[in-house]
Formats: C-alpha cells, sequence, structure tokens
C-alpha cells in the first residue's frame, strides 16, 4: 500500500501545482505550450516505465501476476500507447463540446482539470471492478473480448453522426432538476441570478465530458486488461495517459482533422487486444508482440494520414 499511497500523493501534487502555480491564472494556452507540456507529461510516463522495472525487480510492489520485471515494464508501456491512442477521439468530442457551450479558451482549461479529477476517480472504480471480475470469473475474459472487436466493427460500418452536446441525454435531462443560464462569469461554474443559483456553460460542459469519458472508459479499460490484469500497472498507465490528455488537447485540438485515418488504427488495436483477450486461455501472446503491434498500428495511423495531406495540399 505504501507504493499505491506515494504513487496518489504524487498525482495530487502534480494537479496542485498546475492548478495553483503553472495555470494559476486564466489564460489561452498557446500550441507552443501545449506542445511543451505534452512532451512533459510523454516523457514523464516512459521515466515512470524505469520506476515500474525497479519496483518489480525490487519487490516493492504486490505482484500479483508474478511477474518478471521487463514483463512490468512492457505491460506498463503498452498499456500507456492504448490509452493514449484511444484518447484521440475523446479529444474530438471535448472540442465538439467545448464549441456547443461557447467556452472561451482561455476557461478551457479549468474544466479539463476538474474533469480529470473526476475522471481518475471513475477510472480507478472501473479498473478495480474489472480486474475483480477477471480474477474472480475467468470467462469475464470472453465477454469483454467480444465487445471490444464489437467496438472496432461499429466503428467502421456505423456513420458517423455530429455529436451535439445540447441534445444529450445528460443535457435534456439536467435542465429539468437544476436552472442553467448562457451567462458566464469569469471561472465560476454557478452564479447568483436574482434568487436562483444557475450553472453555467462550464458546468455543464464539464458534466458532459465526465459522462463522454464514462462512455469511453468502457472501451478502454476493457482494452488495457487484455494486456495485464495487475491493478497497478492498469491504473499507473491510465492515469498517465489522462494526465497527458490536457496538454494534448490543446496541442491537438486544431490539427486532428489532419490525423484521419488514425480511427483505422484505432480499430486494428481493438480488434487485436479484442482478440488476444478471447483466445488469452489458448494461446498465449509474447509481450513483445502486443507492444510492437500497438506502436506499429500507431504509426502507420500517422504516416498514411501525413501522407495523404500532403497529396492533398499538393493536389490544390
Amino acid at each position: 500500500m505504501t507504493v499505491w499511497i506515494i504513487f496518489l500523493l504524487g498525482i495530487l501534487v502534480f494537479l496542485a501545482l498546475d492548478l495553483g502555480v503553472f495555470n494559476k491564472n486564466a489564460h489561452v494556452i498557446s500550441v507552443r505550450e501545449a506542445s511543451l507540456w505534452t512532451a512533459v507529461w510523454v516523457s514523464l510516463s516512459m521515466l515512470f516505465s524505469g520506476v515500474i522495472y525497479w519496483l518489480y525487480s525490487t519487490g516493492k510492489i504486490d505482484n500479483v501476476d508474478g511477474l518478471e520485471p521487463m514483463e512490468a515494464t512492457i505491460d506498463y508501456i503498452t498499456g500507456y500507447l492504448i490509452e493514449l491512442s484511444l484518447s484521440i477521439d475523446n479529444i474530438f468530442v471535448i472540442a465538439v463540446i467545448f464549441a456547443s457551450f461557447q467556452i472561451p479558451q482561455k476557461y478551457q482549461h479549468r474544466v479539463l482539470f476538474w474533469g480529470i479529477l473526476g475522471a481518475i476517480v471513475f477510472r480507478a472504480l472501473m479498473i478495480f471492478f474489472g480486474v475483480a471480475l477477471i480474477k474472480k470469473f475467468s470467462f469475464t475474459t470472453y465477454i469483454f473480448g467480444t465487445f471490444l472487436i464489437f467496438t472496432a466493427i461499429r466503428m467502421v460500418v456505423s456513420k458517423e453522426k455530429p455529436f451535439e452536446p445540447k441534445k444529450s441525454f445528460i443535457y435534456r435531462n439536467l435542465r429539468k432538476i437544476m436552472p442553467i443560464t448562457s451567462h458566464m462569469d469569469g471561472q465560476k461554474f454557478f452564479v447568483k441570478l436574482r434568487h436562483i443559483t444557475a450553472a453555467t456553460p462550464l458546468f455543464m460542459a464539464l458534466i458532459i465530458i465526465e459522462f463522454t469519458d464514462v462512455l469511453f472508459a468502457l472501451d478502454s479499460v476493457p482494452a488495457i486488461l487484455a494486456i495485464t490484469s495487475d491493478p497497478f500497472l492498469v491504473f499507473s498507465s491510465n492515469i498517465f495517459a489522462i494526465l497527458g490528455l490536457r496538454s494534448m488537447y490543446f496541442f491537438l485540438a486544431h490539427m486532428i482533422n489532419k490525423f484521419q485515418y488514425l480511427k483505422y488504427s484505432l480499430v486494428a488495436i481493438l480488434s487485436f487486444v479484442g482478440l488476444k483477450m478471447i483466445l488469452a486461455h489458448h494461446i498465449v501472446f509474447p509481450k513483445w508482440i502486443s507492444l510492437g503491434f500497438i506502436a506499429l498500428a500507431l504509426f502507420l495511423g500517422v504516416l498514411v494520414s501525413w501522407l495523404r495531406q500532403d497529396n492533398t495540399s499538393l493536389d490544390k
């Protein structure tokens, strides 16, 4: 438990520094600042793999699956790449939500900060119950695997409908139980209007982002459980991907349409980990195959998107 406590305290320190020091005053996050923080979070995430190796080689963590230090390290990196890749769709949805509620850029960081706190709690609960199910009922790997393959097929065959936050189930029902105003007062989530307290667009954007993250977690948590059922590896890789999501949002939000072929990378990744879960009791895949496949799928998605973008520019 000591390692868990130190890890959670470290997260809280990072978040406190983020909101209380680096982003104390609301401001527009420039592409330069976003790219710098994206590099920082990716670097920290990769450096943490060294911590993973040390923890599992010294026995300072409860090694429930009896993993070798290198196995644990590869599982962590693979899980991190899965979470990072699946968060790309989340970035696009967040951009749509902010645009729908007309959230000024300088206030978007605050919404994402509190959204990530909620995401950490929800992910922790989903990981806890997901790991418990797999440990207690081995057949759940077939259910999770089938669900991931179904999700991949749905991404290919379903027609993409534009997401409209103000027509969503959450927004329509929240309007019935609480006053909502289009008026904003700085970074406040609630404002006083005459004799009532009303939720601002910032609060509405926060709530819808929280619920969409839960929906995305339904794909990402089973996906990482296909790699490992070690609670610390699943949780730490998930958290590092979530912590880097804010800076990645500001870095990619204006360029997301340029990576249109990443969708097929996600389809390939979900299909692979789904099959891996279904075959888990019959075929044991070497750790490096999972890591190599996921890294290659992401690389090809970015490369093809970049090449197609360049060809389109030349045609014009």
